[in-house]
């Protein structure tokens, strides 16, 4: 992840003193809540007809998800780069393509 998005996230978080709110557990609902406000976007609706006619509040809701993202970690000191580029590992060994490839299975079924 681009480090100075996260300096912008945390620079943000501190000039406001939100630092004291923010451990794990409280981090973890407040990404939850957001999920769930980006799901609202796609409820009762086809995919196409959320995205054609939601897209300004589904990227104000992703990247709610995002900044809590970046939040989490920092509270659980874990960097973004190294997670991501463990668990692509972790699913290119689970996912081979010449299993995975155009199938929509989980791993276990392939």
């Amino acid at each position: 992840m681009d480090e100075r998005i996260i300096a912008e996230i945390l620079k943000f978080r501190d000039e406001r003193g939100w630092k004291q709110y923010h451990n794990p557990k409280d981090l973890a609902i407040s990404l939850s809540l957001e999920v769930a406000e980006l799901l609202e976007n796609f409820q009762w609706s086809s995919s196409e007809e959320a995205v054609s006619k939601r897209i300004p509040n589904i990227r104000e809701e992703l990247a709610d998800v995002l900044i809590y993202s970046v939040l989490f970690a920092e509270a659980v000191g874990l960097d973004l780069n190294d997670i991501i580029m463990e668990k692509l590992s972790m699913n290119n060994q689970k996912y081979p393509i010449e299993k995975a490839f155009g199938k929509k299975e989980k791993y276990t079924e392939l």
